[in-house]
C-alpha cells in the first residue's frame, strides 16, 4: 500500500464576522460581508477567487468569509499559509471599516477565528489530507475516530457554553455522525465525499470536519502533525492499538467536559478505556513510527517536536498540572486567562464579561485581538515567525502544484486575460479556450503550463473582449 510521508495537506477556515458600534451590531452579517468583499468584487467581479499565494478566498453560505490554503506538503509551511489567511482577511476588514466610516455608518469590523457565534451557530475549520486511493476511506475513518474524538485534549480551542460550562472544544458539540458523505446536514467527524482534487486513480482526500480553529501556533502544529502521523501509521499498517468505540458521538461531547482525560469510552466488546489511555497508546505508537519514518515531506526533526509536545500535553492532563504547556495549548491558555478574570470578577462561568473575553481571544486583528496581546507579551509560544507568515501571504508554496497556479494567475492578471482557475484546472478563455489539467498535486512544473503562458504572451492583444471580465 502506498504511504505518503510527503503529504499534501490544507486547511479551510470559516470566520465569524460582525461590525459593532456602541456595543451593538451595525448591520446584518450578509451586509457586512458585502463591505468586506467589496475590494475583491471590484477587482475580480466575484466573491470566489484564488489569491496571489494560490489560496482560495470566498464567501461561504451564511455570510462566513472562508480561506482555504494552497496545497502544502509540510507542517510549518501549512501553518504559515493558514496564518496568512488571517493577514489577508484582516486587510479586507480594515478596508471595510474605512468604507463604513466614509458612508457615515461607522463601527468596528471584527473577524473571529472561532467556531461558534453568540447565537450558537457553528462554522468550521476543515483539515484536508491526501491519502492513498488503495484505502477504504470509510474503514480508514473508523480506525481514526478514537484518535479524533480524544484529540481535543491536545488541541481544543476551549469555550464557555451558554449554560455556563467550560468545554475543551468548540466543535465537539456540533458533530452528529462519525463518518458520512454529508457536511452540513449531519455534520460528521470525517466527510467521505470523493473529491480528491487530483488523480482519482492514485489519491483520496480525507476531509476532517471536527477540529477547532486554533490561534496558538503550537496547538495548530500539534493538531495537524499528530493527525499526519496517525494517517501515516494506518497507511503503513504500523502496529497501533485499535479501539472500537461503541458511540463516538456521545463520547466526544463527554470528553469535551472532562479535562482530566478520565472519561470512560465504552468499546463494542463491552470493555472500557479512558480518553487519556487512547491518546497514550497512539502517542507511543507514533514515537516508534518516527524512529523509522522516511525523512520526507515534513522533516522528522519537526515531527519530533510534535511528538515531544504531544507527550508533554498528555503528562499534564494526567497530573493536572498544566504549567509545562501554559503557553502552547489554546484551551489551556484560554482557561487560565478566564480563571484569572473570573477570580477578579467574583462570578461564575456564566458572567457576561467572560463571554466577551472568550470571543476577544479569537479576534484576528493583531493590534486589538486578545490572543495577539498575549503573544506580544510573550505569554504564548511560537512555532513559526511573523516574517514567514507575511511571506506566505504573498507567495505560493513552491514545493507543490500551487506554484504553477500562482505563476499562471500572476501572468493572466498582468495581461488582463479572461481566465478560469480551480484546484486542478488552469484555463484561458480567449482567443481560443486553452485548458491545462494538473492532476498531480506534487508537481511544481509542467511543460503544458509553460506552453499556456507562452500562448497568453503570443496572444496578449486578444486575451479579453469588451464584454468580459475575469474569474478565478
Amino acid at each position: 500500500m502506498a504511504v505518503y510521508p510527503r503529504r499534501i495537506m490544507g486547511i479551510e477556515t470559516e470566520f465569524g464576522l460582525t461590525a459593532i458600534r456602541g456595543g451593538a451590531a451595525v448591520l446584518r452579517p450578509e451586509e457586512i460581508a458585502r463591505y468586506l468583499f467589496r475590494p475583491v468584487v471590484a477587482q475580480y467581479k466575484s466573491t470566489n477567487i484564488f489569491t496571489k499565494n494560490a489560496a482560495r478566498l470566498y464567501l461561504d453560505v451564511g455570510a462566513h468569509p472562508e480561506y482555504a490554503t494552497a496545497e502544502c506538503d509540510s507542517l510549518t509551511q501549512l501553518l504559515n499559509h493558514d496564518k496568512a489567511g488571517e493577514l489577508i482577511f484582516n486587510e479586507l476588514a480594515v478596508q471595510a471599516q474605512e468604507a463604513l466610516a466614509a458612508e457615515g455608518i461607522g463601527g468596528d469590523v471584527y473577524l473571529f477565528k472561532n467556531n461558534v457565534d453568540s447565537a450558537g451557530n457553528s462554522y468550521g475549520t476543515h483539515e484536508n489530507y491526501l491519502i492513498s486511493r488503495e484505502l477504504s476511506l470509510k474503514h480508514f475513518g473508523k480506525r481514526l475516530l478514537p484518535f479524533l474524538i480524544t484529540r481535543q485534549l491536545l488541541c481544543g480551542a476551549g469555550m464557555i457554553t451558554k449554560d455556563g460550562q467550560f468545554v475543551l472544544s468548540q466543535r465537539a458539540g456540533q458533530v452528529w455522525e462519525g463518518v458520512s458523505s454529508a457536511t452540513t446536514r449531519t455534520r460528521p467527524i470525517i466527510n467521505t465525499r470523493d473529491e480528491p482534487h487530483g488523480d482519482s486513480s492514485r489519491f483520496r482526500r480525507m476531509h476532517v470536519i471536527v477540529g477547532d480553529s486554533n490561534m496558538a501556533e503550537p496547538t495548530s502544529a500539534l493538531k495537524v502533525g499528530s493527525t499526519q502521523l496517525v494517517i501515516e501509521m494506518l497507511e503503513a499498517d504500523w502496529e497501533m492499538p485499535a479501539f472500537d468505540v461503541s458511540d463516538p458521538i456521545a463520547h466526544i461531547k463527554e470528553i469535551a467536559l472532562d479535562p482530566s482525560g478520565q472519561t470512560p469510552l465504552e468499546l463494542k466488546d463491552g470493555s472500557t478505556v479512558t480518553a487519556l489511555k487512547v491518546q497514550r497508546a497512539v502517542h507511543a505508537a507514533a514515537e516508534k513510527w518516527l524512529d523509522q519514518r522516511p525523512d520526507e515531506g515534513t522533516p522528522n526533526e519537526e515531527l519530533a517536536r510534535v511528538v515531544e509536545l504531544w507527550g508533554r500535553v498528555l503528562a499534564c492532563v494526567e497530573s493536572q498540572d498544566f504549567g509545562p504547556v501554559a503557553g502552547e495549548i489554546d484551551w489551556v491558555i484560554k482557561r487560565d486567562l478566564l480563571e484569572r478574570y473570573r477570580a477578579r470578577l467574583g462570578g461564575d462561568w456564566d458572567h457576561p464579561k467572560l463571554a466577551q473575553i472568550d470571543l476577544a481571544y479569537h479576534d484576528i486583528d493583531r493590534e486589538r485581538g486578545l490572543f495577539y496581546l498575549l503573544q506580544r507579551k510573550g505569554m504564548v509560544n511560537r512555532w513559526t515567525t511573523d516574517e514567514a507568515i507575511a511571506q506566505a501571504a504573498h507567495t505560493a508554496p513552491q514545493t507543490t502544484r500551487a506554484a504553477m497556479r500562482a505563476e499562471f494567475l500572476a501572468r493572466a492578471r498582468e495581461l488582463g486575460a479572461r481566465y478560469t482557475v480551480d484546484w486542478v484546472h488552469l484555463k484561458v478563455d480567449r482567443p481560443e479556450p486553452q485548458t491545462v489539467d494538473l492532476q498531480d498535486p506534487f508537481a511544481t512544473s509542467d511543460a503544458r503550463v509553460d506552453d499556456l503562458l507562452s500562448y497568453m504572451e503570443t496572444n496578449r492583444e486578444h486575451l479579453n473582449d469588451a464584454q468580459g471580465g475575469i474569474r478565478g
